[in-house]
């Protein structure tokens, strides 16, 4: 039998677990963002307070785009950093990083955004073969060192149309070069096939046709947004794409 004080504390034991036991299973995940080419961190600076309202943890990760293993690279040491699981999202390029980084054992679901979702063994620049060459590739330029920029004209004419000259002026000044070679690296795992995945069609997308970006939507089963923007939605329309990433979070935990 026990005694009063054990048996208060063997109550407060059991009451402390079952509440620490709920808590463990109703935690919400992180959001750990991926962007692309010719672009930086800085690239989602308007979703990131949108989620943070809603007292969503997020980190965005800084890629070298040097390759798709640095890329990888990077986005694996930021998840290695979570405590929570994580809502893997991508921007453009980007979406061929999740696709490799997202098999982490953390990462319990991702979000496509205007992004490229190649199957293993796929290189991102094989991705588009089938579909007409989109308008803003025209303006891509290489330098001498092997890496590849959007000219100021191309980033507002091609990239964000849909945003003001002031702003893809800065864009165009803090954007991230690529190494051109990246585009040739393979996959070699694709996430999505073992994981919910959400799909943000970015319907004026003059970097990545839209029904390319639809035949990616529908390949990884993903719950689809299409939005009327540019290749940068998270810039002109970043409501609804905060809207569509709460909701991986929501459907997440």
């Amino acid at each position: 039998m026990f005694r009063p004080k054990a048996l208060a504390l063997a109550l407060a034991l059991t009451c402390s677990a079952v509440i620490s036991t709920s808590h463990a299973a109703t935690v919400q995940p992180s959001v750990v963002i991926v962007h692309g080419a010719f672009a930086d961190g800085s690239d989602w600076g308007k979703v990131v307070p949108l989620l943070q309202a809603e007292g969503i943890k997020v980190t965005v990760v800084q890629n070298p785009l040097t390759s798709l293993a640095d890329d990888v690279a990077a986005t694996q040491r930021v998840l290695n950093n979570q405590t929570n699981d994580v809502v893997l999202v991508g921007h453009s390029w980007g979406g061929t990083v999740i696709s490799q980084a997202g098999t982490d054992k953390k990462v319990r679901s991702l979000v496509y955004v205007a992004a490229f979702a190649p199957d293993a063994g796929q290189a991102s620049k094989d991705l588009g073969k089938d579909y007409p060459a989109p308008s803003g590739v025209k303006d891509i330029t290489a330098d001498k060192n092997g890496f590849l920029y959007m000219t100021p004209e191309g980033m507002a004419t091609g990239f964000a149309q849909d945003l003001s000259p002031e702003q893809t002026a800065v864009m165009a000044a803090t954007q991230g070069p690529i190494r051109a070679s990246a585009f040739d690296d393979k996959t070699s795992a694709a996430a999505w096939k073992g994981k919910p995945s959400w799909y943000v069609v970015a319907k004026e997308d003059r970097m990545i046709q839209p029904d390319l970006q639809r035949a990616f939507a529908k390949k990884i089963g993903a719950q689809t947004t299409e939005l009327a923007a540019s290749h940068v939605p998270q810039q002109s329309r970043p409501a609804d794409v905060a809207k569509v990433i709460i909701q991986a979070v929501q459907q997440s935990k």
